[in-house]
């Protein structure tokens, strides 16, 4: 029996960052986890979250995050593929960046084209995109453990995220969801998202690859 391939591309949100701890939530616990507990022996889940990781910038201060350059190499290392998920946006929404909700919509244009491209040429068009725009970043982030990181606009910007990616995933024709419909970011730090959360954005994208009868 063949099994479906999701692979999981994201941050430290996919990473599964516990805002508590600071430390990694269990497998069990992580929104991949959630996911592949509901999907059962008939999918393989393919973790490929990074902590800080942006769509498709160098970051100076931490090295080898540009999610870019990595993108497709990775899609290659786990191929075959049946599903990816893209969920980054959230540290491009660090100060030092200076970024628009329109630059990283643009950012993620990018992302989306190499994808799409080496699916069309490599995979015969067989793996399907989620992309899901991130949960968002509240306004306690600047009294947060990551205040040095971001400032009161990066709230305001993370509300543009959404609809931007939406208007992208409708223009490649790649299905979308938008996780603040399912999930709020903990209070703790304003950024990642609890036990709770993970369990629920889990569910979600369970519900959603389901009703698309992917799963």
């Amino acid at each position: 029996m063949s099994r479906t391939r999701i692979l999981c591309y994201g941050d430290s949100l996919t990473w599964g960052y516990d805002p508590v701890t600071y430390n990694r939530f269990d497998e069990e616990t992580r929104w991949t986890g959630v996911l592949g507990s509901l999907a059962g022996p008939g999918a393989v889940i393919i973790e490929e979250g990074q902590n800080g990781r942006t769509i498709a910038t160098d970051d100076p201060t931490k090295g080898w995050k540009n999610g870019l350059n990595y993108v497709i190499p990775c899609v290659e290392s786990h191929k075959p593929l049946d599903i990816m998920i893209i969920m980054l946006g959230s540290n491009d929404l660090k100060s030092k960046f200076r970024y628009s909700a329109g630059d990283i919509a643009d950012e993620m244009k990018l992302m989306l084209e190499s994808v799409l491209s080496y699916n069309r040429f490599r995979m015969d068009d067989r793996m399907k995109i989620l992309l899901v725009a991130p949960p968002r970043i509240t306004s306690g982030i600047v009294t947060s453990k990551f205040a040095d990181k971001f400032d009161i606009t990066a709230a305001e910007i993370a509300k543009g995220l959404a609809p931007a990616y939406k208007a992208l995933a409708d223009s490649y024709k790649v299905m979308f969801m938008d996780a603040a419909d399912y999930v709020e970011v903990s209070r703790e730090d304003s950024l990642h998202l609890d036990r709770e959360g993970q369990r629920k954005l889990g569910e979600a994208i369970y519900k959603y690859l389901t009703d698309k009868g992917l799963l």
